[in-house]
C-alpha cells in the first residue's frame, strides 16, 4: 500500500461509513487512485464458466451499486467485476445509520436493503462502459415491497442481460425481509427456472451464478447443489454476509445486517468446500467471504473456488488489495509448483470438510 493510499484510507475512515463510500467512488471516477491496469499472466488466466479471467481475483457486488465507476475499476486490478444489486424499480434501502465499520474485527455490518438507482438506470451505463477484457456482471435483486420477487429478477436480467457478461441470482441478503427464503429447494427451482428462461431469450446467452448465504444448515446446502446441478446455472458464488456474530470485539457487533469482513472467513470457506464436494467439479464456485491476502485468496482456490472476490478488506486495504492479491497469488503458485491457478482448485478441500 502506498504512503497516498495510507492517508486516504485514513482520511477516509474519519467519515461516516457510508459516506467514505460514496468519497471513494467520487475520488476514483476524478481520477485521484492511481490505478495499475490489467493484472494478468499465462498462470493466471482463468476460466470461469466460458469466461476467460485475466486473473482469478474479482471484485464483489456491493462497492459500485450503481456502475457509476466501472471505467476506473477495469483498470483496478480485478480480473472480473460485478456491479449491483439492481432491482426493477429504484429504491432507497433501509434508513440511516446503515453501514458499520467493526474496525476491531476488520468487518461491517449493512443493512442497506438493495438501495440502487433501478435496472433502467444502470442499463446504459452497462452498455456504454469501456471494451476491456475484464468481465462485467450485475447482481439482480428484486424490489423491497414487490409482490413477485421471482419475477424481479427476470425483469433485471432482461433489462440489463444484453450488455452484461455474467448475471448473478442474490437470494442471499440479510436485508430484504423473507428473499433468504427463496433458498428452499421448491422456490428456488422455481425461481431460477424463470431466470432461465429469459436468458435463454437473450441474443448472447450470459453465464448465471447463484449467490448463497453462509448460513444453512448442511441439508440445506445439499438442496441448493442439487438445485444448481439440475437447473443448468452454471456456478455458485459462496457466500454472502453472515448473520453470525461470533467472536466479535467491536462495540458494533449488536448492529442489525449483514456481516462481512475477516470473521466470515472461516464459516464461508467451509462452505464453498461443501458445495465443492457436492457438485463435484460439475459447477465452477466463486469463494468470497473474508479474503484480504494472497494466502487467504489461495486457501479458497485450494477449498474448491475457480475464482475469488473482495470487497471490505479495501475498507482496511485499500483498492490496491486487489493488485496484490492478483500478484500474490501467482507467486503463490509458482512457488507451489503450479503450471496454472485453475490446476490447484480443490487440491485442499478435505481440510475443511
Amino acid at each position: 500500500m502506498s504512503l497516498l493510499e495510507t492517508i486516504g484510507l485514513r482520511a477516509l475512515h474519519r467519515c461516516d461509513p457510508e459516506r467514505a463510500h460514496a468519497l471513494s467512488l467520487t475520488a476514483l471516477r476524478a481520477g485521484l487512485v492511481p490505478l495499475p491496469g490489467v493484472i494478468t499472466s499465462p498462470r493466471l488466466e482463468t476460466r470461469l464458466a466460458g469466461m476467460v479471467l485475466p486473473n482469478p481475483v474479482g471484485l464483489a457486488a456491493g462497492y459500485d451499486k450503481n456502475a457509476v465507476a466501472l471505467a476506473p475499476l477495469l483498470r483496478s486490478g480485478f480480473g472480473f467485476l460485478e456491479v449491483g444489486a439492481a432491482t426493477p424499480r429504484p429504491q432507497p434501502g433501509n434508513a440511516k445509520p446503515r453501514l458499520f465499520r467493526l474496525t476491531e474485527d476488520r468487518a461491517a455490518i449493512n443493512r442497506f436493503g438493495f438501495n440502487n438507482e433501478g435496472a433502467c438506470a444502470l442499463s446504459p451505463r452497462l452498455a456504454l462502459r469501456p471494451k476491456s477484457p475484464v468481465p462485467v456482471g450485475l447482481n439482480l435483486g428484486a424490489n423491497k415491497d414487490s409482490s413477485d420477487r421471482a419475477a424481479d429478477f427476470v425483469e433485471v436480467l432482461a433489462t440489463c442481460g444484453p450488455h452484461i457478461d455474467f448475471a448473478t441470482v442474490n437470494v442471499s441478503s440479510p436485508n430484504t425481509e423473507k428473499l433468504r427464503d427463496l433458498q428452499g429447494r421448491a422456490a428456488l427451482s422455481a425461481l431460477l427456472s424463470g431466470v432461465m428462461e429469459t436468458r435463454a431469450q437473450l441474443e448472447r446467452p450470459i453465464p448465471i451464478f447463484l449467490k448463497i448465504a453462509p448460513d444453512l444448515a448442511p441439508e440445506e446446502i445439499a438442496d441448493v447443489a442439487e438445485v444448481a446441478l439440475t437447473s443448468g446455472i452454471d456456478g455458485i458464488i459462496a457466500t454472502n454476509t453472515t448473520l453470525s456474530r461470533e467472536g466479535l470485539k467491536s462495540a458494533h457487533k449488536a448492529q442489525a445486517g449483514g456481516l462481512s469482513g475477516a470473521p466470515l472467513f472461516e464459516k464461508s470457506t467451509r462452505v464453498l468446500a461443501q458445495l465443492s464436494k457436492l457438485t463435484e467439479g460439475k459447477l465452477p464456485l466463486v469463494g468470497v467471504g473474508g479474503v484480504s491476502s494472497p494466502e487467504q485468496a489461495w486457501e479458497k482456490i485450494r477449498a474448491g473456488a475457480t475464482a475469488v472476490q473482495v470487497y471490505t478488506a479495501m475498507v482496511y486495504e485499500g483498492l490496491s488489495l486487489a493488485a496484490r492479491l492478483a500478484r500474490g497469488v501467482d507467486a503463490i503458485a509458482a512457488r507451489e509448483g503450479f503450471a496454472r491457478i485453475s490446476d490447484a482448485v480443490g487440491t485442499g478441500r478435505d481440510r475443511w470438510l
